[in-house]
């Protein structure tokens, strides 16, 4: 067995997006409104829920469930990127690199998950309503929750391990704005072979997986909704799962873009800037759309702004 080597490398250089200062201010300053818009929504939505008799079902629940995440997703990879618009000392450390990485990743597994716990509950709520109560307890909610993070940060760290396990001796310019998979991936000096394919199988394995039963749930659900005999019926059925199916649209659209192919021939040019979309933009966008396309949700939202005033 060859002996590991030690990495030269101790820090990394993130290009992000150079231009020029004036406009590194004002990509500073939508990047902070964003970021501080993206926190507050999400905190809203799980104090709305709180203080909510209501909305204390399972589905909001789980609501609460993805907006902590959002809120995370954010803050892991936005904070840093904002400090390196006000400095030239675009650094980050080996070992902050690698612990971005691996949360970031691991965020990335719990939401493909927790998307697909969601449909499950809709699922239950609209084909078999008359067992919803016995299915869906709060055992059952708190053991899906909670399995999801788990399983999410399991496969992160099976993924993150080989990554971990490879020498970095230079160069260490990543172009990116956060320490994502492939572009560190490419600036490792030893066989990345092995640590690609497992990247690659357990994400194929965390986004399918739920992505296959997020497909069975919603074909159920349609042909439960069809036979609903009145079209007001039909109506409210579809409006409790829209938004959720708007939300794993967006979502799934963007992570297969970036991450369902080849590392090597990626164009981290246009890589990163899609990055952009759905771990900064999709965050900002889930609470406004569960919001628009729940009504439960939004009469919630206008009682607790009434009671703040």
């Amino acid at each position: 067995m060859k002996p590991h080597q030690v990495n030269n490398v101790s820090e990394f250089f993130l290009v992000g997006f150079p231009t020029r200062p004036e406009m590194q201010f004002f990509l500073f300053t939508i990047l902070l409104l964003i970021y501080l818009l993206t926190v507050t929504e999400n905190l809203v939505i799980i104090l709305t829920v709180k203080l909510n008799i209501k909305l204390h079902k399972p589905m909001y629940y789980f609501l609460c469930s993805l907006s902590f995440l959002e809120i995370w997703y954010v803050t892991v990879t936005v904070p840093i990127l904002l400090g390196h618009f006000l400095t030239q000392h675009k650094m980050i450390a080996f070992a902050s690199c690698m612990t971005q990485l691996y949360i970031f990743i691991s965020l990335a597994c719990t939401e493909c998950v927790l998307l697909a716990v969601m449909a499950f509950d809709r699922f239950v709520a609209i084909c078999i309503p008359l067992r919803y109560t016995v299915i869906m307890n709060n055992n059952c909610c708190i053991l899906l929750a909670a399995g999801s993070w788990v399983l999410g940060f399991s496969i992160a760290m099976l993924k993150a391990t080989f990554i971990f396990r490879l020498t970095f001796c230079g160069p260490n310019t990543i172009n990116h704005f956060f320490c994502d998979i492939s572009p560190v991936l490419n600036l490792a000096c030893t066989d990345v072979s092995l640590a690609e394919l497992v990247d690659f199988v357990l994400g194929m394995i965390v986004s399918l997986g739920p992505l296959s039963l997020i497909i069975f749930t919603y074909i159920s659900i349609i042909r439960t909704i069809i036979r609903i005999p009145n079209t007001q019926g039909q109506r409210k059925a579809f409006s409790t799962c829209a938004s959720h199916f708007t939300v794993v649209a967006i979502f799934y659209s963007t992570t297969f873009f970036i991450y369902a192919r080849p590392k090597k021939i990626s164009t981290f040019d246009k890589t990163k800037y899609i990055s952009i979309f759905y771990s900064i933009v999709t965050p900002v966008l889930n609470p406004i759309i569960y919001c628009l396309r729940n009504a439960e949700v939004k009469e919630a939202l206008k009682k607790t702004l009434q009671l703040s005033n």
